[in-house]
């Protein structure tokens, strides 16, 4: 049993750095979006694009599954490290060549992200025992916080600052994505040197072997998962999308850069129950931490509503912020109850529910519209709904095979 430990340590590292790497991706598209604005003088709706973008890849979550089935986890990470750096350096002649010159080149390196993505949360989940499994997602999730935490301070010291007193130049970005893309090549050759076990995931690290349906679209909770991490997506962003108008309602008349730092609490909430989540995963089943986290979460969120409209505005921000706490764990233990007993079907299964990022794109949008038709306060309830779901899934629907 300890040699078994030992054979996946190194493995679990290898994924581990590859979920800061996506993570810290992800965060930095996203802490672009004003500065690209700016740069190419764009509209509300065109400002958003980079987002869509990089998203909008995620559709391509299930072929991207199935050529996992072909070509294994270690090609399939060559393949998304190796799309990463090139997305990164088309960056370079695309900025040049304007805004959806620029479009194009994240949508290659968002390509690369889907397959790492797709490729690493099952092969984590599949290095070791099945009961820790959760345990082993939050801890490569922490490291994907962490990510979220560096790439805003990347962004903002090496191009942002480095247009301060002066116009807004987009080629800024040229010099630090050619960085980044000379960073991914390197570990694209490293990878490509290194022995990482191919796991049968109908032999799983446990050593049995046991029967499973034909197809992965056969298992119910697998679906109820997908479902449950589109609505995880709206939570996650619902609370930093709303917070601008939450806080003004509240009646805070923060500037941007007050706004941003103090959504870093947000973010570092998040960071900090995946740690914590590490060991206490170790004691409680994936179930029930997800149904305390998400009761809990909904809970703070009701009381921050209530308070805020008592007028205990302070009171009523740290408990909107501090739900960032709760929705830590949220997709490691999610992702690790929709892919119990899928084994061969894990890589196909895997791609299903990544499809789900899209809620990302779209349960924003829809709040939006509920906003600007009834209510900031309406918009803000349909994360009730997304946090009764999620419970639903953690108490029942994972159970459901």
């Amino acid at each position: 049993m300890q040699d078994n430990k030992n054979n996946y340590l190194f493995p679990l590292i290898v994924m581990a750095s590859l979920f800061f790497l996506f993570g810290f991706i992800t965060t930095m598209n996203n802490s672009l979006i004003d500065y690209l604005k700016s740069a190419f003088r764009l509209n509300e709706v065109e400002k958003q694009l980079p987002n869509t973008f990089f998203y909008g890849a995620y559709i391509l979550s299930i072929p991207v599954g199935y050529l996992l089935n072909r070509i294994g986890y270690k090609n399939g990470v060559l393949a998304g490290l190796g799309l990463v750096s090139l997305g990164f350096f088309l960056c370079i002649p695309g900025v040049a060549a304007g805004y959806y010159g620029f479009l194009s080149a994240v949508s290659v390196f968002a390509v690369g992200v889907v397959l790492l993505q797709v490729a690493a949360n099952p092969y984590v989940n599949a290095l070791g025992k099945p009961e820790t499994a959760a345990s082993r997602l939050t801890l490569t999730n922490a490291l994907n916080s962490l990510a979220t935490v560096i790439a805003p301070i990347f962004v903002s010291i090496l191009i942002v600052s480095a247009n301060k007193g002066g116009a807004t130049d987009p080629k800024a970005v040229q010099g630090p994505f050619a960085g980044i893309g000379i960073v991914t090549l390197v570990i694209v050759v490293i990878m490509f040197f290194l022995h990482l076990p191919e796991i049968k995931e109908g032999e799983t690290a446990g050593g049995t072997a046991k029967d499973y349906r034909a197809s992965a679209y056969q298992y119910p909770h697998m679906w109820l998962g997908s479902l449950a991490i589109f609505f995880y997506m709206g939570i996650e962003i619902g609370i930093p999308s709303f917070f601008a108008d939450y806080s003004g309602k509240l009646g805070f008349t923060f500037d941007g850069e007050m706004r941003t730092k103090l959504l870093a609490y947000y973010w570092g909430g998040l960071m900090v129950g995946r740690i914590i989540g590490i060991f206490i995963l170790r004691k409680y089943s994936a179930s029930q931490i997800l149904s305390f986290n998400a009761v809990f979460g909904a809970f703070m969120l009701l009381l921050s509503l209530i308070l805020g409209r008592m007028g205990v505005s302070w009171v009523a921000l740290v408990l909107f912020l501090g739900t960032g706490l709760m929705h830590s764990i949220m997709w490691p233990c999610i992702y690790n109850l929709a892919l119990e007993d899928l084994g061969p079907h894990s890589k196909v299964g895997s791609g299903v529910i990544a499809t789900s990022v899209i809620g990302a794109a779209l349960l924003p949008i829809m709040m939006g519209a509920i906003q600007r038709g009834i209510g900031l306060i309406v918009a803000i309830c349909c994360l009730f709904v997304y946090y009764a779901y999620i419970t639903f899934f953690a108490l029942k629907g994972s159970k459901i095979r």
